[in-house]
């Protein structure tokens, strides 16, 4: 038996290719929101995080009404650091509508997703989006498409999959490029004809849980599909961990998804995608089930880590005066309680009781956690983030990226250089037209650390680039990983604009007049490769002597602004990032200076 009334499909795609921009016109032309709430763009994308870096953290669910038919759709994160949301969700769908730029083409993450799919069996509906873009190359890019299901092992039923060409911005789709362009209902009626029903299964309750929110009435939400079964509010149901022990609970509420939010509802059956309140202590890849027949789903497994990184507590001078939880118990809990709703997270101990190691899928997918815990009023320093390796048959391995990167011919010369320097090796390059070029490199993922802001520089801002994990291959040695040194506060008080005057010549500071340092402290970036430690504090000498010349004028350059993801990529192995609710500093690990240099000298001759 199916659910011929219900379809449940998520949208997949590279990040920027428009996923949420589309889903805001199904919303609008639905009626699945009210006119007065429909206002501004990627209304899904909720999060503070979300609408400041512009792209999608958390996958969500919403669910529109389309004739006699109603549809769920599951909006997922696009970029590669944030694939483990992907992963976990395709698991609840049936279906997927895969988003292409009509101009950019496919590109990594478009790789992972698809991969992805092809392993679920899921029916793909392939969307060149993007088709009012000046340069589009809908036929190019379709071909690609078509290359990419080839290589990835797609056979001959996925790779006969039903095209459209849509313009999320502009709200319409097409069966045929030269169509007059009209509204969504193309894209509508192609989910109902292509996208296969859910099952019906018949027999005990399961559920399989997929993704776990809070709220603050309610507790933990868990969010998943119905497998098999029937469910109801005030049904015992029995909790099966992952170390197969069984727990019952009473199911206190039942949510679907419509809109912008959740409806309450009295029961579900199968195949519906549903919130459950009620189970305290549920996580994601867990399982529901009648407490009379309690059998378990299959966990959802997910990539491993590539990065790693150590948390500790704050022992700067300015410990405690800027956050709220500052303890070892307040991190450690924390920390723990993130990998419940995160499954590519990993937490582990430290050496230290202070110290705890927190591995992810890329230095985007640990910012966000960083930032996420500061604007908690979490107060904690962070380490340089490393590659987690690999050996294998006596071979050291590392993970490395692919990497592709669109620039303007003009500065194809000085990327290619920094990127040879990085130990990266160039694979493809591809003539864009209108001056430009697409070059796709393999690249050691630390070495590719640092490189971001130096290729904006290179290409005065107009280079695009984007990057995903490839595989584990041959380590390639070591290599230098900043060609720069810092400036290192000397004492502890306030900058005083002429100690920064007097001290421009030495490099670029990173602080302005009036902030208040520590010894060891991180004031600057030096002009040489090596170290310096400076007097911040210094202050103009003054004399009952009168001068015949006029005081100079104290003219300081700006500050250079060191954002989260940059002082991780700047700091060296002796170095941490101090972060508070209000602060972000970086700083040496060893703060007194002759203590610093004693270790240095140990460390050589070790």
């Amino acid at each position: 038996m199916t659910r011929d009334d219900l379809r449940n499909v998520a949208i997949i795609a590279h990040v920027d290719h428009g996923k949420t921009t589309l889903l805001d016109g199904i919303l609008r032309q639905t009626g699945s929101i009210e006119t007065r709430k429909a206002t501004g763009d990627r209304m899904m994308d909720s999060n503070d995080q979300e609408k400041e870096r512009g792209i999608t953290i958390l996958a969500k669910n919403t669910g529109v009404s389309y004739g006699d038919h109603f549809i769920n759709i599951v909006d997922t994160p696009g970029h590669a650091d944030l694939g483990g949301q992907v992963e976990r969700i395709l698991n609840m769908v049936d279906g997927a509508l895969l988003l292409v730029d009509a101009f950019d083409g496919p590109m990594p993450q478009t790789r992972f997703v698809l991969n992805k799919a092809l392993e679920l069996g899921l029916h793909l509906i392939v969307l060149i989006n993007k088709i009012e873009r000046p340069g589009a190359r809908t036929e190019q890019v379709l071909n690609d498409v078509y290359d990419l299901f080839i290589e990835l092992g797609a056979n001959d039923k996925q790779v006969d999959f039903p095209v459209l060409y849509t313009s999320a911005k502009e709200g319409y789709a097409l069966t045929k490029p030269g169509d007059s362009p009209k509204d969504l209902s193309p894209l509508m009626d192609c989910i109902i004809a292509k996208v296969p029903p859910p099952s019906a299964a018949e027999g005990s309750f399961q559920f399989l849980v997929s993704a776990v929110d809070y709220d603050p009435y309610l507790g933990r939400v868990l969010i998943g599909k119905v497998s098999r079964g029937k469910v109801s509010i005030g049904d015992q149901v029995a909790h099966i961990n992952a170390d197969g022990e069984v727990r019952t609970s009473k199911i206190s509420a039942l949510f679907g998804f419509k809109g912008l939010g959740r409806e309450p509802r009295e029961s579900a059956n199968s195949g519906d995608l549903v919130a459950i309140a009620g189970i305290p202590d549920a996580t994601v890849g867990e399982t529901l089930a009648d407490p009379r027949d309690p059998e378990a789903l299959p966990g959802i497994t997910v990539t491993q880590p590539t990065l790693t990184m150590t948390f500790r507590v704050n022992d700067s001078p300015f410990a405690g005066t800027e956050g709220k939880y500052v303890t070892s118990r307040h991190l450690r809990d924390r920390l723990y309680r993130e990998t419940l709703a995160d499954v590519s997270l990993r937490v582990e101990d430290g050496n230290t009781p202070d110290e705890f190691r927190v591995s992810g899928r890329g230095q985007l997918h640990l910012g966000i956690v960083i930032e996420t815990m500061r604007r908690e009023g979490y107060e904690f320093a962070v380490s340089r983030p490393e590659v987690i390796m690999k050996e294998e048959g006596g071979q050291k391995l590392e993970p490395v990226e692919e990497l592709i990167l669109d620039v303007p011919e003009l500065y194809m010369g000085s990327v290619m250089e920094n990127l040879g320097g990085r130990k990266g090796d160039m694979e493809e390059m591809v003539p864009l037209g209108s001056g430009r070029t697409r070059l796709r490199f393999s690249v050691p993922t630390r070495t590719l650390m640092g490189f971001r802001s130096e290729f904006l520089t290179q290409t005065r801002g107009e280079g695009i680039m984007t990057h995903a994990f490839s595989a584990y291959r041959p380590y390639k040695g070591a290599l230098r990983n900043r060609n720069q040194g810092v400036l290192v506060s000397m004492g502890q008080g306030d900058a005083v604009a002429f100690a920064i005057w007097q001290l421009q010549d030495r490099g670029k500071f990173i602080i302005g007049t009036g902030t208040l340092c520590y010894e060891g402290m991180i004031v600057g970036l030096h002009n040489r490769p090596t170290d310096l430690v400076v007097n911040v504090q210094k202050k103009k000498q003054h004399s009952n002597v009168r001068s015949a010349n006029r005081d100079d004028n104290i003219l300081l350059a700006p500050p250079v602004q060191v954002p989260l993801e940059a002082a991780l990529e700047l700091i060296e192995d002796d170095e941490l990032v101090e972060v508070t609710p209000e602060s972000i500093r970086m700083r040496k690990r060893i703060l007194n200076e002759s203590s610093r240099r004693t270790w240095e000298k140990k460390n050589k001759a070790g």
